[in-house]
Parts: C-alpha cells; sequence; structure tokens
C-alpha cells in the first residue's frame, strides 16, 4: 500500500510542479503601447493628461528621433499659456478612447518674445525653464517611465523648439504579468515530492522485512525406540554398558568462549558475524532515504529561488494603513500653487549656480537672468566695487542645502512669487536666508528680489503647507497692524526719529536694535568729521526713505503676513564754506565708485536695506517682528 500512495504522491507532485512551471512559462506581454500619430509637423508636441492615463498603471513616453529630445511635463494651463505663441500638435483623447492629433496655429495676441517685425517668436528654446514641474533630455531615443501624472499635467515633446519635434512616440502602460500561484504551487509540488519518496523509502524497508534473513536449527530428528540391551551380542551390551558408568567420555559441554552459531540460508554463520550484517542492513534504508531526500529539497529550493517576487502573493500593500496627518482646509475655489516644493528646490538651486557664476566673472547680465529690484542694485553695485578693488571678498552664495520653508503663492496667472527660506547644512556660522522671487510671465524664468540674512533671534511665523500655497497681500489692506505700503515709511521714521516716533511703541526689540545701530552708524560718521577737524569746515545730513520697489506681502496662518521692504538710508556731507574741498581720504570705496579723490561740493553715499517684517493681524497685541534684514552700499556720488 506504501507504494501506491508514493506513485499517488510523484504524480500529484509531477502535477503541481508543471502547473507552476507553466504559469511562468506561458505568460502574456509585460506592455501594452500605443502609437501617436502626427500628420503635420510643428516644433512641440503636447500630449494630454489624458492621453498618459488612457490605460491604467504607470505610463511610459518613448520617443525616438534624430538629435538631443527634450520632455517635460508640468500643468496643462501653464504649458498652454508657455505656448501661446508657438506652432505646436495637441495630442487629446477621443469619446472612443482614441488619440485625437489637432494642429494648433500660434496666438498672435500672446505676449511673448517678439522678433524684429513684431511677429511672435516660434524658435523659444523650452530648456531650462522654470514652468516646468521636471524635465529631461536624452539623444536620439527619449524614455520617461515610472510616470503617473496628475489630473490637470501634460508632457511636452521637442528639439530646441526651432526644428520639428520627433514624430515617432510612443505610450506604453504595464500588463500585469504576475503569477502570484506559481511559486507556491511549485513549492507545494516539491513537498509532495518528498513526501511521495519517503513512502518508497518505508515501502522498500517493510519489504526487505518480510522477506529478511531467520534463525534455523537442524532438522527433526527421527522417532527413537528404547534398546534391550539383553539381546545384544556380550561385546555390544559391555560397550554401552561401560558408557554410562564413563562421564569423561560424554561431550563437553560447550565453553562461554565459544561462540555459538547460527545456521541461515544453509550456510553456518557466526552470531556476531550476523550482528554485523544486520547492523549494516539496519543503517542502509536510512541512508538511502536520506540520499533521496536531497534531491528532493534541493529540487524545491531550485524551483522557488528561480520564482521572483510576481510568483508568490503581495500581502504587504493591503495591510498598510496611511499615518494621519493634520487637517487642512483649503479656502473655497482656491487655486494651485506657484510652484510644487521640488520644482522650488531645483529653481533656487538654478538660481544658486547662475548667481555664483555671475560673481565670479563679474557678469552683470548674467545676473540680471536671475536677479531684480534691489537684489540686483546691490549686486551692481559690488561688481563695479570689484572690478576697481580686486581684493574684495565675493558675496556669500545662496544656500541651497537645506530648505525649510517654500510658500508658494496659490494662482494660476503672472506674476507669481515664491518665498522661500533656506540655510547651509554644511556651516552653521551662515545664517538662514529669506528671499523672495517672482516670474513675470510664462516665458521668464524666477527672479530673486528681495533677499536678507535672518537673524538668530529671530521667529519664523506660521506659514501655509507649499503644497496648498497662500496669497498677496494688497499693499494697502487694512487688515494687517500697518498696510504693507506703509511699512517702510513707519520703520523709516522710527529710525530717523526714534523714540519720539509715533511708530516707535509697534516694533520689536530686533527692530529697534537695528534702527539703533542705524542711529549709532550715523552718530559714528559725525565723530569722525569731528576727529580730522572738519566738524566746523562741513557738515553731514542722514535720510531715510523707501525704495520706489512696492513691497512684497504673503499671508500667514495667523492672518498675519510676511512683507519684504527695501529702504535707503543716505548720508550727504557738504563743505560749510566754498573755500573747503571734501576729500575721501581713505575711503576706497568712495574713490572707486567716483573716480575722484575729493569734491568740492560735497559728496553722498547711499545704502541699501533689505527687511523682512512679520506684521500681525488688525486687533493682535502682537508686535511687528523683523525677520531679515540685509545692507548693501548702494552708490557713492560726488555732488555736483
Amino acid at each position: 500500500m506504501r507504494f501506491v500512495w508514493a506513485v499517488v504522491a510523484f504524480v500529484l507532485a509531477a502535477v503541481l510542479i508543471g502547473a507552476g512551471i507553466a504559469q511562468r512559462t506561458f505568460v502574456g506581454p509585460d506592455s501594452q503601447q500605443t502609437q501617436v500619430k502626427i500628420d503635420e509637423p510643428a516644433p512641440f508636441v503636447l500630449l494630454d493628461g489624458d492621453v498618459l492615463r488612457t490605460n491604467p498603471g504607470v505610463q511610459t513616453l518613448i520617443v525616438r528621433g534624430q538629435g538631443d529630445i527634450f520632455g517635460s511635463y508640468g500643468r496643462t494651463a501653464d504649458m498652454e499659456a508657455w505656448l501661446a505663441d508657438s506652432d505646436y500638435n495637441h495630442v487629446t483623447v477621443d469619446d472612443d478612447g482614441s488619440f485625437a492629433v489637432e494642429h494648433v496655429s500660434p496666438d498672435a495676441s500672446a505676449g511673448g518674445e517678439e522678433g524684429e517685425e513684431g511677429e511672435a517668436d516660434t524658435g523659444r528654446d523650452p530648456r531650462g525653464s522654470d514652468l516646468w514641474l521636471d524635465s529631461f533630455e536624452k539623444e536620439n531615443t527619449l524614455v520617461a517611465d515610472n510616470m503617473q501624472l496628475p489630473e490637470g499635467t501634460s508632457m511636452l515633446v521637442a528639439y530646441d523648439g526651432t526644428e520639428d519635434a520627433p514624430d515617432d512616440i510612443v505610450v506604453s502602460w504595464p500588463l500585469d504579468t504576475s503569477t502570484p500561484l506559481a511559486g507556491p504551487l511549485m513549492v507545494a509540488g516539491g513537498i509532495v515530492l518528498l513526501i511521495g519518496l519517503v513512502l518508497y523509502v518505508l515501502g522498500i524497508r517493510h519489504q526487505r522485512r518480510g522477506r529478511g534473513p531467520r534463525r534455523k536449527g537442524p532438522g527433526p530428528l527421527p522417532v527413537t525406540e528404547p534398546i534391550d540391551v539383553a539381546v545384544l551380542p556380550p561385546e555390544e551390551r559391555a560397550a554401552i554398558e561401560g558408557s554410562t558408568d564413563t562421564p569423561a567420555s560424554a561431550d563437553p559441554a560447550p565453553s562461554a568462549d565459544t561462540p555459538d552459531t547460527e545456521i541461515e540460508d544453509g550456510e553456518i554463520v557466526d552470531p556476531k558475524e550476523n550482528d554485523s550484517k544486520t547492523s549494516m542492513r539496519a543503517k542502509s534504508p536510512a541512508r538511502r532515504r536520506r540520499l533521496l531526500a536531497i534531491p528532493a529539497l534541493g529540487l524545491t529550493a531550485l524551483l522557488a529561488a528561480g520564482c521572483s517576487a510576481d510568483s508568490w502573493p503581495q500581502f504587504g500593500d493591503a495591510s498598510a494603513s496611511p499615518s494621519p496627518s493634520p487637517t487642512v482646509i483649503a479656502p473655497e475655489n482656491q487655486k494651485p500653487p506657484a510652484v510644487t516644493e521640488a520644482q522650488a528646490k531645483r529653481i533656487l538651486k538654478s538660481v544658486s549656480d547662475t548667481v555664483v557664476e555671475a560673481d565670479a566673472a563679474l557678469d552683470l547680465d548674467l545676473a540680471a537672468t536671475r536677479l531684480d529690484g534691489p537684489a540686483l542694485a546691490a549686486r551692481t553695485t559690488e561688481y563695479a566695487l570689484r572690478t576697481k578693488l580686486t581684493d574684495m571678498a565675493v558675496p556669500a552664495a545662496i544656500p541651497t542645502d537645506d530648505v525649510e520653508v517654500v510658500l508658494p503663492e496659490a494662482t494660476d496667472v503672472w506674476p507669481r512669487t515664491v518665498l522661500m527660506l533656506a540655510k547651509s547644512k554644511g556651516d552653521d556660522t551662515e545664517p538662514p536666508v529669506v528671499l523672495m522671487m517672482t516670474q513675470s510671465d510664462p516665458w521668464s524664468n524666477y527672479k530673486v528680489s528681495n533677499m536678507a540674512e535672518m537673524s538668530a533671534d529671530a521667529v519664523f511665523p506660521d506659514v501655509a503647507a507649499s503644497w496648498l500655497g497662500t496669497s498677496l497681500v494688497p499693499s494697502d489692506s487694512a487688515f494687517l497692524t500697518l498696510p504693507p505700503a506703509e511699512l517702510a515709511p513707519a520703520f523709516a521714521d522710527v529710525v530717523d526719529s526714534g523714540e519720539k516716533s509715533e511708530f516707535y511703541g509697534l516694533f520689536d526689540d530686533l527692530a529697534l536694535n537695528l534702527a539703533t545701530s542705524i542711529t549709532d552708524s550715523r552718530q559714528a560718521v559725525v565723530k569722525g568729521l569731528a576727529d580730522k577737524g572738519a566738524a566746523k569746515t562741513s557738515k553731514a545730513a542722514f535720510d531715510m526713505a523707501p525704495t520706489t520697489d512696492e513691497p512684497i506681502s504673503m499671508t500667514t496662518l495667523d492672518s498675519g503676513a510676511i512683507v519684504a521692504v527695501s529702504l535707503t538710508d543716505t548720508e550727504t556731507v557738504t563743505p560749510t564754506s566754498s573755500d573747503v574741498v571734501i576729500r575721501f581720504g581713505d575711503n576706497a570705496e568712495a574713490k572707486a565708485l567716483t573716480g575722484a579723490t575729493e569734491s568740492a561740493k560735497g559728496v553722498e553715499t547711499t545704502y541699501e536695506f533689505q527687511l523682512f517684517f512679520s506684521v500681525p493681524a488688525q486687533g493682535s497685541t502682537e508686535q511687528i517682528r523683523l525677520l531679515a534684514v540685509h545692507q548693501d552700499l548702494l552708490s557713492v556720488k560726488v555732488i555736483k
């Protein structure tokens, strides 16, 4: 019966293993592909997000051509705005699920770059634009895989914006080729095979024991009858009677040292030798059982090792539970944030690299591609000074290692503003930098307009998450302690009037300390004139005022705002008599910027301050807090 069950186990094992191997052998294709047919060439191809989401699963875009192929994805509305003055093919999905390609002509009213005759420029290079959420470039074959574009995003394909875009475009989606039962079937088959081998070995052992060696004695003796001694001859009778009286003539008893013998299969066998053979026979089936089990286990392990993760059931995703997150309620009709966090970090890295390159080469035109407003004005003076004063230190680079705050404006129009707080991980002596950057239109990159170092004692206010964004505060808003447009004049009055200013109590200690330091620097100038004996022949005047740049304000979670403003502090030194000349002495900066060593009518030195304040909401008992400050020499002019 054991042999029967062993055969059944072998058959079942073969079925299980065969079924598992068959599942992995006869799998279908692992992807589904659809070709995008372009009939009329154009410099750009815009694939709507619905095209990539036609089938479930991650999306793969395959583009073949000749040369460097560029691809990017971003918000559909943003991409259509960028392409407004360009010729392109727009790929969408029809109601029946097929791809439709529409050739779109440029919009003559678009406000992009214009040629010499006022016509829209259709040769704009898409590479390097800040508008893209991400971009990639490959030569001859571009494969953008593992994409999962969300609703409202699209894909752009081009060369350099002048040459017609590639027309060999394929969209691919993965097909489910997993066989979660293949692995368990092969393992189960290996286990059943092992059971069959064990049953087979047990059957052989049982059969051998049933017909194995047995001990055999001598055959049956013939029936004996009593002997009548009286009838025997005298000689024989005397011999028999004599034998009974002689015990020594009897057969000797077997010695304890003499081994018994056995008759086995008609042969005389030594019991010790027989015990050795029996022991060897007893061990032999066990050894064979182990030898047969090893190939079975090896086969099972080999089959299991050849199975990928697709050959096994997956239970991890089903048991995962989402972690709790803070509840944030977006306002009704909330617009999308101007940038994502990853996009903002990429832009900041590009800004920092460009400014570092411009600082090294003293290239103001290059700096102007990433700086604007007060930040660019400061670099203009910086480069002019370093051209003549070569021993001046290079400005510190904008840190990008650790971006702690990304606060984009929630909007779908231009201009767009983003506030960021970044610091360097490698150097704790470098303070964090707060900056504002703005994108004026779809075709322009972001430019930093305000940038200042955050004080170690300053506390940054709570702001909205980067994925939610915030709104700009109008300059004349009455919902703050001070409207943004009045913030710079108020602080200037505190500097000029001190405690007599009506705004003095509105600012915190950090802001008042800054005002005091500015006042002290003014007193140092006056004292310097007195020390040089020029107090009676010259006089100094000071005036702090807002610049012409508009303040930039972004709301915080407590209904307050972060406001970036810029001010100038002008120092004017003039002679008190026409016979007096103002000499620059050891003021190398004044000599470098004016090209003179003295002035008969005086000299005017202007410093620029870039300041960031946290302004509380109207009705709050909190003070206006200074967050960051940066001071630069803006100009030195000879009064004529």
